[in-house]
């Protein structure tokens, strides 16, 4: 490996590096002036003190074969990478042309997708997880290259981080995690963060990890550790972490004020340790440039700030119509069955066959298509319900596996193996109940940001299975439905199939679509026969279409789920005693939702009943009543109503679970008095 230092180092790219330093601190200077014009850039993190760190990752990174996860403080990394001060600018005001997301991110991160500078969150350390789950598609086809990512030392307090660095001890993957140690998070010392002085020691005894320290502040040392790192990522497959001691020079970004809790003593010394101006002077006293050459460097910087600033100025500004666009990429249209319906006969499968067999299906049909969880590919088990039985053994460990116990891990990973190619599809448990799931909705929301965030770059292609709903005497974390919750989150499809053919259509629809599906299984249809069905082979179901289950004119009864099969046993028992015909909608697709056969079943029957196992309280059929109230009113002859869980936890005795659980009687009365209103 080629060691760098003042004297070896070529004159070229010596010039290079210091014109790069002066590039970068011209910008980060000029920064905050755009914000006291009103121009933008109402969030900037000064990097001023991170330079030896930040321009060696961008010049190791290899835009051809690795990938970089900056954070909102690389300023400098990426413009070593390679973008340009006007791409930087026109990140800042958040113009149409900002190259990491069109205006729509937050100032200050930095992107360029094309090149795999990757878009992240505001929630720093979280892209950890992303880079882990790239670098493990690196690994399964063979590329050559590192995953690359970049925070400071007081976001490996955060739990991601400690997963991330698991993960990829655990598996052995090319990342390096690089910790830009600059002795604060905004205004908390580190001494209040970890009780090593340098956060990295935290993780000495992991195995297959290598840990690197530098100094930060200095070119040449940032520039051998990077480059030590970057060879070793890369010849062994194993992970290493950079630590790399820095200062920072300002505040944490223009909404601190550092001299609320730094004293002059330490502003001072910071100052003083300024590496652009440590290198300035080791050029000038090793001879290697004249003070007139470097001159002309930091002119030709300046000059160069000031065309890119005109320049990004005349830009366009965002066009608020198109905040619409880029929620949700296209899905998969079935062409065989493109209403979802079907008169196949025969044999009636359960519902855990039917999604069994579908993801060996579309396993076949795609090499592409990966799985994993928590315990879903141990010998002949396949997972708590056996859904996933079978897939290992016949797909290979390196397509079927299984996870750590860390939910999200198990999201953010499959967000990051998303990444490494559009053609990429990725199915996970993520959660064995869908109670667990909580710990994972960080990375879920960041699943649904993706698409919208990128302004259509990026959309993780990911089907996220939970066995979800209650009525197997469960208790509080086993019986639990989450849709509602989550359906006020735009970015994500949910689909919550009732009956086996269902599941396997709407599966197989959003396994072939881009974007992320949130796929509900209710495990108390696992195995149920009412919830058993003939399922052709190919079967498949569009989003966003409602299944007509019985026909009346007499009360619309929208329903989903478990509760699918208890509305269909109450319309049976009023038709049986004369009081009315019940047509009951079997909604399959929360978002997107088929309006139009509840809007039209609606205006036929004049009365409207939601039920749904999820509480009442906030459940999704407030969602429903709202829109049949506003869009139908006019035809409605009595009012809007819902049955739906108590508005408390799910108790574990089963007279418990019974009280609060909505049932076939409580739909009977509430529909009967409808009919009757």
């Amino acid at each position: 490996m080629k060691k760098y230092d003042i004297k070896n180092t070529d004159k070229e790219t010596l010039a290079r590096w210091y014109y790069l330093l002066s590039l970068g601190r011209t910008l980060d200077d000029k920064a905050p002036s755009y914000l006291l014009q009103s121009l933008g850039w109402s969030y900037h993190a000064p990097y001023a003190g991170h330079d030896g760190i930040q321009l060696a990752i961008g010049q190791v990174f290899n835009r051809e074969e690795d990938f970089l996860f900056p954070y909102y403080r690389d300023m400098l990394t990426v413009l070593s990478a390679g973008l340009t001060p006007e791409e930087i600018i026109l990140n800042g005001i958040s113009k149409a042309t900002d190259a990491a997301s069109g205006g729509r991110h937050m100032s200050n991160h930095f992107a360029k997708p094309e090149w795999h500078i990757e878009n992240v969150s505001s929630a720093t350390g979280s892209h950890d997880l992303h880079a882990v789950g790239t670098a493990r598609a690196m690994r399964y086809y063979g590329h050559r290259g590192v995953a690359i990512t970049s925070h400071g030392e007081a976001t490996v307090s955060e739990g991601f981080v400690y997963e991330a660095i698991n993960g990829a001890t655990t598996e052995r993957l090319p990342v390096i995690f690089v910790i830009q140690d600059n002795g604060y998070g905004i205004s908390v010392p580190k001494k209040e963060q970890t009780a090593n002085r340098k956060v990295s020691d935290n993780f000495s005894g992991f195995k297959n990890l290598k840990i690197i320290h530098c100094n930060g502040k200095d070119v040449f040392d940032s520039m051998n550790a990077m480059t030590e790192a970057r060879h070793h990522a890369v010849s062994t497959g194993k992970p290493v972490i950079v630590h790399a001691n820095c200062v920072r020079i300002g505040s944490h970004s223009n909404s601190d004020k550092h001299t609320l809790y730094r004293d002059e003593y330490e502003l001072a010394y910071v100052k003083a340790a300024d590496p652009l101006y440590k290198f300035r002077r080791m050029l000038l006293r090793y001879e290697r440039f004249t003070e007139d050459e470097l001159l002309a460097i930091e002119t030709q910087a300046r000059k160069e700030v000031s065309a890119a600033h005109r320049r990004a100025l005349a830009a366009p500004d965002p066009d608020p119509v198109s905040v619409y666009d880029y929620v949700l990429p296209d899905p998969y249209v079935p062409e065989r069955y493109p209403d979802g319906t079907h008169r196949a006969h025969g044999e009636k499968k359960f519902l855990v066959t039917a999604i069994n067999e579908t993801l060996k299906d579309e396993f076949r049909r795609d090499p592409d298509t990966f799985l994993w969880g928590q315990d879903v590919a141990n010998k002949e088990k396949g997972g708590v319900f056996n859904v996933t039985k079978g897939l290992q053994q016949e797909f290979g460990a390196g397509r079927v596996f299984n996870a750590p116990l860390a939910e999200d891990y198990i999201v953010g990973t499959a967000n990051g193996m998303c990444r490494f190619s559009p053609a990429v599809r990725v199915v996970i448990e993520g959660a064995e109940f869908a109670d667990y799931f909580w710990p994972a909705i960080d990375q879920y929301v960041e699943c649904t940001h993706e698409y919208w965030r990128t302004n259509g770059k990026f959309t993780p292609n990911l089907v996220i299975r939970l066995a979800s709903g209650g009525y197997i005497g469960g208790g509080l974390y086993h019986s639990q439905t989450v849709e509602g919750a989550l359906a006020t989150l735009p970015g994500a499809r949910i689909v919550y199939p009732s009956f086996a053919d269902d599941a396997a259509g709407l599966l197989r629809t959003a396994i072939r679509s881009r974007g992320l599906t949130l796929f509900l299984e209710l495990k108390a249809l696992y195995n149920a026969a009412e919830a058993a069905t003939p399922v052709p082979d190919d079967f498949e179901v569009p989003f966003g279409k409602a299944r007509i289950l019985r026909e009346g004119a007499d009360l619309t009864l929208v329903t989903y789920g478990n509760t699918t099969h208890l509305s269909l046993q109450a319309a049976g028992k009023l038709a049986a005693e004369g009081a009315g015909e019940v047509e009951v909608i079997d909604l399959r697709s929360l978002v997107p939702l088929d309006r139009i056969t509840v809007f039209e079943s609606a205006a036929k029957t004049g009365k409207v009943l939601i039920v749904h196992e999820d509480k009442v309280f906030s459940g999704f059929g407030a969602e429903l009543a709202a829109m049949v109230g506003t869009e139908v009113f006019r035809y409605l002859d009595a009012p809007v109503r819902r049955v739906g869980s108590l508005f408390t936890p799910v108790g574990f005795h089963p007279n418990l679970e019974r009280a609060t659980l909505p049932d076939a009687e409580r739909i009977y009365r509430a529909a009967k008095e409808l009919l009757d209103y």
